[in-house]
């Protein structure tokens, strides 16, 4: 039965990060799956807007420009808003800027959480709150149907033809991993020392792609030259964030922190083994892939997690919950990533790394 605002437009406003766009996607799938015929909108930060470029199930993305006139493009955003007759806005954070836009946004039904210090101008206000299990996904999709909090949909993304094609050079030539070895957070970070040791252990008929953006190229070069690994490629800040995403479907295994391109990899279901340094897939940040594993310290530590997000540095000056990580760990993953695949060294074949991309739902 079709939602009784269903001829009108739809807005998502999520404009935090790259990982937290990514995860919103999952609503971009729902509803898609719900009211096909629905336009839906989505509003992002500068940036974040080209993950979006050419999704079938977004007509338009509006672009908030946060470091230039951040309040001055506030004011012109909501312009946008009103103008654009919404039946329903979605606000999936919690910040009184965000808040605002969508409690003056002219639409019949305003939904968002109710840590939002502007909830009380929603129409509907949602409980946020983290439980064991409960993933980011699952919060989202509340907003859509407070009755959905325990669905899980793997958020998805489109790369496009030339995104492809720029990766297509890469995958063509044998079995490869990808690597995407840093993070906004030091205490998100699997450290280099660590990385160095993990690339020295790698079986050599691997090649080994490491990826990032265009501030992470410095740091990917320290590790390739310290690491002395022959067939390591540092491609960080080559690649759009959609062609990097092309380019895990098709590898092995990814190996990644608790951040970004952990949730870019779950949105082309590419085998992910995601390290978990300072935080814990119980805040709801886990990979969603259909090979997803989790490593991280094998023991209990009185100090993790130290936070729901990372620190420039550890509290404490140790940062065990990174450097007692064992790198037989990762390389467990990665056998496990062999059979899951068909792999068998010294190599798979084409047709089997292709069979492990795509995406889909997980509930």
């Amino acid at each position: 039965m079709p939602h009784p605002a269903a001829a009108a437009p739809i807005l998502l406003i999520q404009t935090a990060f790259i990982g937290d766009v990514i995860l919103a996607t999952a609503l971009l799938e729902r509803l898609h799956e719900t009211e096909p015929q629905t336009p839906v909108d989505v509003l992002v930060r500068r940036g974040n807007e080209g993950l979006l470029q050419g999704h079938p199930h977004v007509r338009r993305v509006l672009v908030w420009d946060k470091k230039q006139e951040k309040y001055r493009g506030l004011w012109r955003l909501l312009g946008q808003i009103r103008a654009g007759g919404y039946g329903r806005v979605y606000n999936l954070q919690r910040f009184a800027s965000t808040g605002l836009l969508t409690a003056l946004s002219g639409a019949t039904e305003r939904v968002g959480f109710d840590k939002n210090p502007l909830s009380w101008a929603f129409t509907r206000r949602v409980p946020h709150g983290f439980a064991a299990g409960l993933h980011e996904v699952g919060r989202n999709l509340s907003l859509l149907d407070p009755h959905s909090v325990g669905l899980l949909l793997r958020p998805r993304l489109y790369p496009t033809a030339a995104d492809e094609a720029a990766a297509a050079p890469y995958a063509a030539g044998g079995p490869y991993l990808c690597i995407a070895p840093t993070s906004v957070w030091f205490t998100k970070q699997f450290p280099r020392e660590q990385w160095v040791k993990l690339l020295r252990a790698l079986p050599p008929h691997y090649t080994v792609y490491l990826l990032g953006g265009p501030p992470d190229a410095a740091e990917c070069a320290a590790l390739l030259q310290e690491a002395g690994r022959p067939g390591v490629v540092n491609l960080a800040g080559q690649l759009s964030l959609l062609a990097s995403a092309a380019l895990m479907r098709g590898a092995v295994l990814t190996y990644v922190n608790d951040s970004a391109p952990q949730h870019l990899a779950s949105a082309v279901d590419a085998p992910t083994c995601a390290v978990f340094c300072s935080t814990v897939p119980y805040f709801g940040f886990g990979p969603l892939s259909s090979f997803a594993r989790v490593v991280e310290l094998p023991e209990e530590l009185a100090c993790r997690p130290c936070g729901l997000h990372g620190y420039p540095k550890c509290p404490l000056g140790h940062f065990h919950c990174a450097h007692g990580i064992q790198t037989q760990q990762l390389l467990a993953v990665l056998a496990e990533a062999e059979q899951w695949v068909g792999a068998s060294p010294p190599a798979p074949s084409a047709g089997e790394r292709e069979h492990c991309g795509g995406a889909g739902s997980l509930g």
